[in-house]
């Protein structure tokens, strides 16, 4: 059985990182960096639903699938947004990570 919960929790902080993470190549490439307030401040709530999340699963799990599932979503929008490459040693291990997620994901 899949955990949804905890994948849910994992996905708002991961969504959170993915935002800021994007806006945070945009700032660079424009050089407007005082801009980066933004990103600061939104990055204070993560502790707030990390907190959330540890009535549900533990710290170890929660943060593997947060860090996970931002790592995937970080990946897509570099290599589909900001066209960046990824060579097929590094495809592998980004499908490896889709794979982890799913194993840590499932509640025993």
């Amino acid at each position: 059985m899949i955990a949804w919960s905890s994948v849910l929790h994992a996905s708002i902080m991961a969504l959170i990182d993915t935002g800021m993470l994007s806006m945070i190549k945009k700032i660079s490439m424009n050089q407007s960096y005082g801009f980066m307030i933004i990103p600061t401040i939104l990055y204070a709530c993560q502790p707030w639903l990390f907190l959330s999340s540890l009535k549900t699963e533990t710290m170890t799990v929660m943060n593997l699938l947060w860090d996970l599932i931002s790592d995937i979503l970080v990946s897509l929008i570099g290599i589909f947004y900001f066209k960046e490459m990824m060579g097929p040693v590094r495809l592998t291990g980004l499908c490896l990570g889709i794979v982890s997620l799913m194993l840590l994901s499932w509640k025993e």
